[in-house]
């Protein structure tokens, strides 16, 4: 059994997406995908323990040997990208029993959470598979799922955002896809390992940077790089509370995941970022992300929104490390990926519990809330806190050591741009609290209650792990320092 990690990692969630469409009882559906997660996620440590003592793993579908058969690839970056994966979702759907409950039609709800595990089982194969081609199947897997959990909402815009999404997602989708197309037409294989292998020979070829381009292009639509983010806002919006804690957690990692697996392991980073000028542009593209989503952040009133357009400055920091090209620069904006994963489920999750008393998120509906909902408001300051940067939060060991890599490739100017974009996060996170802490609540406004332990629970396991992880900051950078020199070639 322990041989075949690999395939039940992938097998459990798509064999259980069809059951929670039979089963139709709402509470076995939930058990269900709840078992099946935590059963991923328990799969998920041991692949990242066994990759620790023994190396790479590859496991060959069907007996097939690559690059003839479809190989599931596991080293140190896509376990620990696994374990990201499964435990969000293990603690986000704790969370999601008594939100969805709330947010989702009943009758809906066995295909929502059919929907749910076939989005689990698309991110989880986008990242353990070693194929290209099939990176492009989990990857439609994943999102077509994804565009039906956000139209499952009460709020009929959200219809209009998942269509949206979905327009968006299918662009970046047959980008990726032409890219891996030209792959295949110039090499004749479909293996990573084995493209790894041939493209060193066509590097002046024009079909090779072609299909780069436009494999970054997709990757950025999906990842929402600026500009091309704008289906990012309302998608994350109107998509019921946990969808968005899950995918803002989640999809947007994964995509990020994509586009390292093919500049570093495919392309090769000499490729990248020598012959293409992949590093400059990034860089330029993530510092003006930084400051135009925050500037953005800072005058919506409506909290779920403000929050999407934070995710797309944050994003910015992510791939500005990648963008200075070096191996601590790509760790640095590595470990924001999983640190930023962890403060926006926190996030999503504390306006999900306020969405669930009020059935709103807007600013002038949350005066004087502290009072009302004091652990719930608790938690988004934490989580807000945490975005900020503030020390003993993992959003300030991964600014850390953005700031130290920049130094490190002679870079003054970045962090001051880290900087400059921090404060601006301190105005909309502030406006919240202002706003929950020291106004008065509107005279016609009926009082709420404090969101219920099934949603406090989960919010504030994934406020502690922003703590732990802070306070412990070597111990995940450590683990993300050795991934990324893997990554790069160094080890």
């Amino acid at each position: 059994m322990i041989a075949h990690l690999p395939a039940l990692q992938i097998v459990l969630p798509l064999i259980a997406a069809p059951l929670c469409v039979l089963l139709r009882t709402t509470r076995l559906v939930w058990l269900l995908a709840f078992a099946v997660t935590v059963a991923s996620f328990g799969i998920a440590v041991e692949l990242y323990s066994q990759v620790l003592q023994y190396g790479v793993i590859s496991y060959a579908m069907g007996g097939w040997a690559p690059p003839i058969g479809i190989e599931y690839r596991v080293d140190q970056f896509n376990a620990l990208m696994l374990i990201l994966i499964t435990a969000v979702a293990t603690v986000v759907l704790l969370f999601a029993r008594t939100s969805v409950a709330k947010e989702v039609d009943q009758r809906r709800q066995p295909l929502f959470w059919a929907a749910w595990l076939l989005c689990f089982t698309g991110l989880l194969g986008i990242v353990i598979t070693g194929d290209a081609f099939n990176v492009f199947v989990f990857l439609e897997v994943s999102s077509l799922s994804t565009y039906a959990l956000i139209a499952c909402a009460r709020d009929r815009r959200a219809i209009t955002s998942a269509y949206q999404y979905l327009i968006m997602g299918t662009i970046g989708a047959t980008f990726i896809l032409i890219g891996i197309g030209l792959l295949y037409m110039l090499t004749g294989t479909l293996n990573m390992a084995d493209l790894a292998a041939r493209l060193p020979g066509v590097t002046e070829s024009r079909t090779l940077k072609t299909a780069f381009v436009f494999i970054v292009v997709g990757c950025s639509l999906k990842l929402a790089l600026f500009p091309l983010h704008l289906w990012m806002p309302n998608a994350y919006a109107y998509a019921p509370s946990a969808v968005t804690a899950f995918i803002a957690a989640t999809a947007t990692k994964v995509a990020i995941y994509v586009m390292l697996r093919f500049f570093f392991t495919i392309f090769g980073a000499d490729f990248s970022f020598g012959a293409m000028p992949l590093g400059q542009v990034l860089m330029v593209l993530s510092v003006i992300a930084m400051f135009s989503g925050s500037l953005v952040a800072i005058y919506e009133q409506n909290v779920k929104r403000m929050l999407a357009y934070s995710s797309v400055a944050q994003i910015g920091y992510i791939t500005l490390g990648i963008s200075l090209a070096t191996t601590t620069g790509l760790a640095a904006g590595m470990l924001h990926l999983f640190n930023h994963a962890m403060i926006k489920a926190a996030l999503f999750m504390a306006m999900g519990a306020v969405v669930y008393r009020l059935g709103s998120c807007r600013l002038d509906q949350m005066a004087g809330l502290a009072k009302q909902m004091p652990w719930t408001m608790a938690a988004f300051v934490a989580g807000g806190l945490s975005l900020i940067g503030v020390p003993l939060t993992t959003g300030f060991v991964s600014k850390w050591y953005l700031v130290n890599a920049a130094f490190d490739a002679g870079w003054t100017i970045i962090p001051v741009a880290i900087l400059g974009s921090s404060l601006l996060a301190v105005i909309y996170i502030w406006k919240v609290v202002e706003t929950a802490y020291m106004r008065l609540p509107p005279a016609d406004q009926k009082p709420v209650q404090e969101a219920p332990l099934a949603l406090l629970i989960p919010l504030w396991i994934m406020v502690a792990a922003n703590f732990f992880f802070g306070i412990q900051g070597n111990l995940l950078w450590q683990s993300v320092l050795q991934a990324a020199r893997q990554l790069s070639g160094e080890i």
